[in-house]
């Protein structure tokens, strides 16, 4: 359901702040469970017990998967962090460079969508 924005006599739809809540604070217990069950995983030996050269050693491996993962939630993070200024600023559910509605749709899948899907692609929304 959206609610309506006034903005210099034009009527703006956009999705109603409860769910918008309800979508960042989910996104966000769900990545910072991702964050807190990857911390959690300790790698199988420290780098001072690997033999030198063991270089395709599975542990290494995993724990440069995990490096990456942790920094991908942690940007997932930074983003839902802005979606919540947003939020805060009455401009959640418009997009930050055109100022286009956001459909439900996608902000239902994509909580912190800073675009339109047109402009996401590459077309200017």
């Amino acid at each position: 359901m959206r609610a309506q924005r006034r903005t210099e006599g034009d009527t703006v739809p956009r999705m109603e702040e409860k769910r918008a809540r309800e979508l960042l604070a989910a996104e966000r217990e769900r990545i910072e469970g991702e964050l807190t069950a990857l911390r959690g995983t300790d790698p199988e030996e420290s780098d001072a017990r690997r033999e030198p050269g063991d270089l395709t050693d599975e542990s290494l491996y995993q724990d440069e998967f995990d490096a990456g993962r942790a920094q991908d939630l942690r940007r997932r993070l930074e983003a839902v962090e802005r979606a919540e200024e947003r939020l805060a600023n009455d401009t959640y559910g418009l997009s930050v460079r055109s100022g286009e509605p956001i459909p439900d749709q996608r902000l239902e899948a994509n909580p912190t969508a800073e675009l339109t899907v047109a402009e996401a692609r590459g077309g200017s929304g």
